[in-house]
């Protein structure tokens, strides 16, 4: 058989194409050509085989046919042929240039690495030749390099401005002495948590600092200072706590896009950096606000940990909240006391007329859409001005400045709705007539909307679960990172669901939450659910709307026309130096399980952040009663030295603790 040539190939697919679409709607079905024949077998064959690695398919000519089972699509290279499972054919044609008809665009990486400065003595801190017998010599017989005519110089790294400062990329999972994350699948079949943590490619929003904090103050304070993003800002850090429930696939995919959404939310918003000195939004601000103006100078690292008060064990004996234990030794479950109140939303330069109509561009999808408790639904961040005017509120009629919670709600809302519109075009696993689907369903349904990465959502089939998501973005103002102890920074918490997320306070060593659950029978969640919801419950007595347990998540598509919606509650807390000494996010697993200060005290007890995870996953793992997924992230800020100085320390719930052992060691604990 003759080799085929490249443009007749093409013209005949193209050609193909439109007869097919003809013959479609005029109710005939297309010809079948030998190439139509020869797609079909491998369509047909290779989705028989989901699990199988990737395969390779020469055909005739330059084109290279790559099969990808895992997403029951069917790729060429980029000289040639695009086949997907659903019948679509698309025509490359990277020699004049021509993008294809079903392009992709690469992946977006995530960079879950932090980049900094760190002194070049750090990466060759023996500067002596391997040459020699390595003997153990006195201290006194050692001498200090001194360049010299003929002398040989000192070993510098490659490629390095000086061997003072050098820049370098640590990967962050692998900085424990900074962050650590551990998980546990308890005793479910299979751990539908998932998290993250990089950095996030923004403008900053921290509060701008005065202009006496320079580079040269922070390296006399005898630590590396982070090194500037893409946009000329300090890094602003992200970390996030994923709980599926159903299944993973929610988590799986919020675990890789939602940073995605945030970026192109802040992008698409036309986010300006609040450091930047044309930020007249945040002048604005402070100027109303004097008091909300951070402190001028900066410390070196010993005098920001030396000036923090800590308080005695007896001033903090009142607040310390522990769980109930009851006559027989029975410790109960913990109550969640309400969150800290945060700061007030701070307005930033954006284009205010297309925040506007992109907010109101997503509440019609999710009218039209979904409809129900959409159908009045608007967020108190976003921009959109109030339609109940009166003459005694004119401001009403005006945009609302944009702010970073705007931009987060934006974000989690569009995810949401992708997530679940993409769910609706698939078959439904549960429907006898799962292999009937209408041929103009593109017609009826819409293109769906593609995640930042242009990848696909979800699997093959209809995904009817969902996930809770909580999230910390922390920004600084001053290239020092936020763990530096005299670096002040903003942090904020996007948070849906009953994943939770706790500070630990230096001076007193108590838990401060950040995040309230959202249950149906929580107060807030009542009322706002009342006009639209149905709450029951269950023969566990736990209250619950269309049978689930959070009345916020992703996902859950049967449920959001009643209200289970993906807005997110944002908190944002100015961190002083050395005023907290880590972040605890977690999982139902951890937080149903034990109390906010359980928690912090067996983090103050590690060594690291990365110990610290493990040991309170651990703990909730050997304690838990419904063995349920367990994950625990927790991250170092600036007061982590003296993490069990202040208050009882790490005493405080050690009575609880051994309680609680004792109790699971107990064979009779099944029977209660």
């Amino acid at each position: 058989m003759p080799p085929l040539r490249r443009r007749p190939l093409g013209r005949a697919l193209t050609k193909t194409l439109a007869g097919d679409s003809l013959s479609r709607r005029a109710g005939n079905p297309p010809p079948t050509t030998l190439l139509d024949a020869l797609m079909g077998y491998v369509a047909t064959f290779f989705h028989g085989h989901g699990q199988a690695q990737m395969r390779r398919l020469v055909l005739p000519g330059p084109r290279t046919l790559r099969v990808a089972p895992s997403r029951r699509q069917l790729h060429t290279s980029t000289r040639g042929m695009t086949l997907l499972s659903t019948g679509v054919l698309g025509l490359d044609d990277d020699s004049r240039g021509q993008p294809s008809l079903n392009s992709q665009p690469a992946r977006r990486n995530f960079h879950n690495y932090f980049v900094t400065h760190l002194p070049s003595s750090s990466l060759h801190p023996d500067s002596r030749t391997s040459a020699g017998p390595h003997h153990k010599l006195p201290r006194s017989a050692s001498t200090p390099h001194t360049p010299g005519p003929g002398s040989v110089p000192a070993v510098v790294p490659p490629n390095m401005p000086s061997r003072d400062l050098t820049v370098v990329r640590i990967p962050l999972r692998s900085a424990k002495h900074h962050y650590g994350v551990a998980n546990s699948r308890g005793q479910r079949v299979y751990n539908e948590d998932t998290n993250q943590a990089g950095t996030i490619n923004m403008p900053a929003f921290a509060k701008r600092a005065p202009i006496s904090l320079v580079r040269s103050q922070m390296k006399s304070a005898g630590e590396g200072t982070s090194a500037d993003s893409a946009l000329g800002d300090p890094q602003v850090f992200y970390f996030a706590v994923f709980d599926g429930h159903g299944g993973n696939e929610c988590s799986d995919f919020l675990r890789d896009e939602l940073h995605g959404y945030i970026e192109d939310a802040a992008q698409q918003f036309k986010l300006t950096s609040s450091l930047a000195k044309a930020n007249q939004a945040m002048d604005q601000f402070l100027a109303d606000k004097p008091g909300s103006a951070p402190a001028a100078g900066v410390r070196p690292a010993d005098r920001a940990l030396e000036q923090v008060k800590l308080k005695s064990a007896e001033e903090v004996m009142d607040k310390l909240q522990l769980p109930t234990v009851t006559e027989d030794g029975h410790v109960e479950p913990p109550e969640h006391p309400p969150p800290v109140e945060g700061n007030d939303p701070v307005p930033m330069n954006a284009d205010t007329s297309r925040a506007v109509q992109l907010e109101s561009s997503l509440l019609r999808e999710y009218k039209n859409t979904v409809g129900g408790y959409f159908r009045r639904f608007n967020s108190p961040y976003f921009s959109i001005p109030s339609t109940n005017s009166t003459s005694d509120t004119p401001k009403d009629s005006f945009p609302k400045p944009v702010t970073i919670e705007g931009v987060l709600t934006y974000a989690f809302l569009r995810a949401d709705l992708d997530f679940i519109t993409a769910q609706a075009r698939k078959p439904d696993p549960d429907d006898p007539y799962i292999s009937e689907t209408p041929l103009n369903k593109d017609e009826v349904l819409g293109h769906p909307h593609l995640p930042p990465s242009g990848h696909g959502i979800g699997g093959p089939v209809r995904f009817k679960g969902g996930s809770t998501a909580s999230i910390a973005l922390i920004s600084t103002p001053t290239p020092a990172p936020f763990w530096h102890p005299a670096a002040r920074s903003t942090l904020m918490i996007a948070h849906v669901g009953d994943t939770r997320v706790l500070l630990c306070e230096t001076a007193t060593g108590l838990s401060l939450p950040l995040t309230n659950d959202h249950h149906p029978s929580s107060p807030t969640e009542s009322r706002r659910l009342r006009r639209f919801a149905e709450s029951i419950t269950d023969s566990f007595g736990e209250e619950r709307i269309s049978g689930l347990a959070n009345s916020r998540a992703f996902g859950d598509m049967q449920s959001k026309r009643v209200g289970v919606s993906a807005e997110p509650d944002i908190t944002r807390i100015e961190l002083g130096p050395a005023e907290y000494s880590f972040i605890v996010l977690m999982s139902d697993g951890v937080s149903a399980t034990l109390s906010d200060q359980e928690i912090v005290d067996v983090v103050k007890e590690a060594r690291t952040p990365e110990e610290g995870a493990r040991n309170v996953v651990e703990y909730a793992t050997e304690v838990s009663s419904n063995g349920d997924n367990a994950t625990c992230l927790v991250v170092r800020l600036g007061g982590w030295e003296r993490r069990s100085e202040g208050g009882l320390g790490s005493l405080g719930t050690k009575e609880i603790r051994d309680i609680r052992r004792a109790e699971a060691l107990d064979p009779r604990r099944g029977r209660r």
